[in-house]
């Protein structure tokens, strides 16, 4: 049976959890901007606007909430079974639900990077 390292799976959680938090954050800074734009654009079209970016970040910070639900509970899976095994090792089964994850947190972020990049775009046309 092939084992993996939990440090190394250890430090992919961490990176993954960073991620996120980075991007929650953004979230609260972008939305700060949003609603300074939506005081001074009230227009149809900006309104318009307005209310997508409001619910995609409502939708990504809830998406982004959930993973790092998941994420958590793989932790603690995996360090369930890393003290059951008492050398530090998992086996490499539990690896598939960590690269799915890691496949989730990956696309999470690039979700996350267009969406930015798009309001930044929409901030510019209307600040």
């Amino acid at each position: 049976m092939n084992k993996v390292n939990i440090s190394h799976v250890n430090n992919m959680h961490n990176q993954w959890l960073r991620t996120l938090n980075f991007y929650k954050t953004e979230i609260t800074i972008q939305k700060g901007i949003l609603t300074e734009i939506a005081g001074k654009n009230t227009g149809t079209e900006a309104m318009k606007e307005v209310e997508h970016f409001e619910n995609q970040f409502y939708i990504q910070s809830n998406a982004i909430d959930t993973l790092a639900h998941d994420i958590h509970v793989n932790i603690g899976t995996i360090a369930q079974q890393a003290k059951e095994a008492k050398a530090g090792y998992i086996d490499a089964n539990l690896l598939e639900t960590h690269n799915a994850l890691g496949k989730k947190a990956d696309e999470q972020a690039a979700i996350m990077s267009d969406l930015i990049h798009a309001f930044r775009k929409f901030a510019e046309k209307w600040m």
